[in-house]
Parts: structure tokens; sequence; C-alpha cells
């Protein structure tokens, strides 16, 4: 983003004018998190949690590089390796639930991240990229989860690994090899630990290559904000240090101290009992379940019960939960309306409030058994679920008639100007 209001970079000592002329890492940093970037001044605290989710993933990074040093990927002593680290390591109780905490917390700030996109229309143009950037980065981190949960090794990460991994033999022809490669053979074993130990360790570091694409598409259109009405002057921005780096800042704050709560007291809360038990390969659990933020999207495998046509249940289901994410990607292109901000779309305002109504629904049908009622009630949140992306928002953005915008962000926020500008060409 360039605007000409903009504070340059100009160092002054010789030793940061030798380094600006060499390696400007400075004046990098100044223009993308300092003085030298400007935002619009009327974000709220929804736009808080990118940098929260940027925190997150740095725990995680960290955390996760020292539990490797003690852990063992190898099945006859992987679980016994986790309590290695539980019971002898200085501080690896901490570690280890600070890093499994830690998957949650990125999870529930990603999700709100999203929903703050949904909402506001981040993912319209010109910030497209930015959004699908996204939406990989999201589905990086459910790989990373689904092999870290794989990894101590208890009742559930060999059952969760060994029930996920099934599912591409559901695809025709190449879906048993391809499981088979996945696994490094028939079933999950030391070859299929080894491979996910190796990936877990490294998405991370894809993720952050991601995150840095992420970032550096945002700087070019600029961020969005509430009113979904672009920058049109200096008055409409204030420069993201100080103002909003102590924004984020304290809010930062409130969130570790909601994280260290759960680490210190509730650490337990979110995971899985049977996960303290080795895993038995002879021993089926009864309800097998995958961690929590996986639930919307296996509640969607769940929903598909009958085969349609000449395609089985379990491909539809397969099919479903990828597509249910999937489907993101094209939203830039299905929802048509010129207004970015649901603020200012009283109908589309309506259904969103119904999706994030049967997005709960499919998180609480995610963990709940496999019988009665909850099938049929996962097949209505899923049904509603495709429908909202794939019927209700294309037509929703043909046929509504939206608010009239503020002139400006500067009058959205302090009511000085008199004319609403009329929504921007489509």
């Amino acid at each position: 983003m360039s605007f000409p209001w903009a504070n340059n970079y100009t160092p002054q000592h010789p030793f940061m004018k030798w380094m600006d002329e060499k390696l400007p890492v400075p004046r990098l940093v100044y223009n993308s998190v300092g003085a030298g970037y400007p935002v619009p001044r009327n974000l709220n605290y929804w736009w808080n949690f990118g940098f929260m989710a940027l925190t997150c993933l740095a725990l995680q990074i960290v955390t996760g590089i020292i539990l490797a040093m003690h852990y063992a990927a190898n099945a006859g002593v992987a679980f016994d390796s986790v309590e290695h680290i539980m019971r002898d390591v200085n501080w690896g109780w901490m570690l280890r639930y600070a890093h499994a905490n830690g998957a949650s917390a990125f999870f529930v700030v990603i999700y709100i991240h999203i929903f703050r996109g949904f909402y506001y229309g981040s993912y319209k143009a010109p910030r497209e990229m930015v959004w699908l950037l996204g939406v990989v980065i999201f589905l990086l981190m459910m790989a990373t989860a689904f092999m870290g949960y794989v990894l101590p090794w208890g009742q559930m990460s060999f059952w969760g690994a060994k029930v996920i991994t099934g599912l591409f033999g559901a695809i025709p022809l190449v879906g048993e090899p391809i499981q088979h490669w996945l696994l490094g053979g028939f079933a999950p074993d030391n070859a299929a630990l080894n491979r996910f130990f190796s990936l877990h360790y490294l998405l991370p570091f894809v993720i952050v290559g991601v995150v840095v694409l992420h970032i550096w598409a945002l700087h070019i259109p600029g961020s969005s904000n509430p009113t979904g009405v672009e920058v049109k002057s200096e008055s409409d921005t204030v420069p993201f240090f100080p103002y909003f780096i102590a924004k984020d800042g304290w809010t930062l704050g409130a969130f570790l101290f909601i994280y260290c709560a759960a680490v210190f007291f509730a650490p337990n809360a979110l995971g899985h009992p049977d996960n303290y038990i080795p895993a038995n390969p002879m021993s089926t659990p009864a309800h097998i379940v995958p961690e929590w933020y996986f639930w919307p999207f296996y509640a969607i495998l769940r929903a598909f019960t009958f085969d349609f046509f000449i395609v089985p249940a379990k491909l539809m289901g397969v099919l479903a939960m990828f597509g249910a994410i999937l489907v993101w990607f094209f939203l830039p292109w299905l929802d048509k309306s010129p207004v970015r901000s649901a603020n200012y779309r009283p109908l589309y305002r309506k259904f969103f409030y119904v999706l994030v109504f049967f997005m709960a629904a499919l998180f609480y049908l995610g963990g709940a058994p496999a019988a009665e009622p909850y099938v049929m009630m996962s097949q209505v949140a899923a049904f509603y679920y495709f429908a909202h992306f794939l019927i209700i928002v294309p037509i929703v953005s043909s046929i509504e008639r939206p608010d009239p915008l503020p002139f400006s962000i500067t009058e959205a926020v302090l009511g000085h100007d008199e004319k609403p500008a009329s929504a921007p060409a489509a």
C-alpha cells in the first residue's frame, strides 16, 4: 500500500544509514508494522485476532521445537517419551500443555478471524489474494494439527490416524494406494509415526512462509475496515504504531491471561481421556472422535449415510468434508454484492447469523455419538452450510438492496461528512 501521506523511513545514525543501504530490514519493519504503515482509523477489536494468530503460531513453533528434542517417533516408545516429557523433563509438563492448548487457542483465534472475514466481506476485491492465502493457511493448520494429534500415540491418536487415513480409501482406483503411501504400510505403525512427526515439524515453517505472503498481500491494498469503504484521505488513517500496536497489545495480554489459565488450571479440558491410554490396535474405543476443532467437518463427513446413485456414501462424505473448506476459495466470486460490510447489508446479515448458528450446531454434532437424532441434525446443518455459500450468498448478493454507505471512514467515525456514497460499481 502506498499512501503519499505515509511517514518515510529516514535513518539518522550512521550505522542505521549504512544498514538501510545494505540490508533494509529496519525499513521493512517500519513500513510493515511501524509509523510508516497507515491503517484505517475505525478498525474495531475484531481486527486484533490476526495479531493474536501470529502470536499463537510463534508459541507453537517455540514449544514444538523444545518438545521435539525429547520426543521419540517410534511406536514402541512414543507414548512413554511423552510421559517422560511430562514427568522427568524440567518444565516438560508446562511445555506439553502449552503446546496442546496452544493448538486449541490457535484454532479459536483463526475461526473468529475467518468469520470476521465472512461478516465484513474481507474476501472481496481488491483483497482476494489475502483471503485465498488465508484459506491455504487454514488447510495447512488442519494438516499440521491432525499429524500432531497422532504423535502422543494414545488410543485416540492411533484410531484417529486409522479412521482419517482410511477416508482416502474411499477414492476410486487410487484411494487405497494413497492410503498405503500415507501410512507407509497397511496400518498406522512406525512408518506412519515417523512420517507424521517429520511433517508435523516441517509444516509450521511452511505456514510461516505463507503467513509472510499473506501479510505481503495485505499491505498492497491495505487493511479492510468495518464500513468496507476504501481509504480516501490522510484523515481516514492513523499510523499502525503506536495506536494499533497498543490496541493489539492489551487484547493480547487478555488473551494470554485466558490461555495461561487454561494451561495451569484446566490443561486437559479440551483433550480426550482415552489418549492417556497407550495405543492398542486390538481395542477399539467406543466413540472415536477427533479434536474439537475438526468437529464441524467430521459432522459433515458423518452426515452422508446412503449412496447417491453409484457414488458410495463414504465417498460423498469425504468429498463433502473437503468441499466444506474448498468452497471458501470461491467466495470472492460467489458473493457479487458491491458492498463489503454486512453492517450495510441487512438481508445478508440475517443469513450470516443463521450460518453462525448452524456452524455452532456442527461443532456440537461432530463430537456427539454417531446415532439419531444427531445424524439427522448433522444432515440438516450440513445442507444449510453448503446452501449458504452456493445458493443463498449468490442470490442475496443479486437481489439485496444495501443501506447507504458513509462517504468516508472519517464520516463513519466522526460524522463530519454529509453526503453518503453510493455503492461502488461491481
